[in-house]
């Protein structure tokens, strides 16, 4: 292998040249104007969240407001890391015939993967992840959350389960409120 031998100018000039591309990279992005997003305060107008975001799961739910759970403990078995607990009871229904009722619903959304095995496992459509995704708190323990006694009536931010605001390809979403 031939090594290339330069002159100590030869080496100087070299590296001043590739010092000068890098500079000319750097103040380009200097100049360049910047678009900023403004998070907290613009979010309502400005945040897109795609459809297919996973997340909270929340129960899906009838006009009556009764959930379509039947307490099968599909999505329990499903789930590889068990951030879902069923309590379930055989209730005598007036027939006479014996039924699981759901006693309590108990999802961990702090301990959740969000893969989603819990939603394909359900045969009857009862769960499905949502694309809200401002669950911070600070105590733990408020993101247990109980599915069978709450109802979910949307995220904090209008249309998020549409997507939020309207996005459009190459372009930032930067609108003012």
């Amino acid at each position: 292998m031939e090594e290339k031998k330069e002159s100590y100018f030869g080496e100087i000039g070299s590296a001043l040249k590739t010092l000068a591309t890098g500079l000319k990279v750097t103040m380009k992005e200097y100049f360049t104007p910047k678009s900023t997003e403004q998070y907290p305060e613009n979010r309502k107008t400005t945040l897109h969240v795609s459809d297919r975001h996973r997340g909270r799961l929340v129960f899906l739910r009838d006009e009556n407001g009764n959930h379509k759970c039947t307490s099968c403990t599909m999505c329990e078995k499903a789930c590889p890391n068990g951030t879902i607990r069923i309590l379930s009871q055989m209730v005598t229904n007036a027939e006479g015939k014996k039924k699981k009722e759901l006693v309590d619903y108990q999802y961990d959304l702090g301990d959740c993967m969000f893969c989603s095995l819990c939603t394909n496992a359900c045969n009857f459509g009862a769960i499905e992840f949502t694309n809200d995704f401002e669950n911070a708190v600070f105590d733990r323990s408020k993101l247990v959350l109980h599915l069978d006694k709450e109802v979910y009536a949307g995220g904090s931010l209008p249309n998020l389960i549409e997507g939020g605001a309207a996005w459009e390809v190459g372009t930032f979403n930067t609108k003012k409120k």
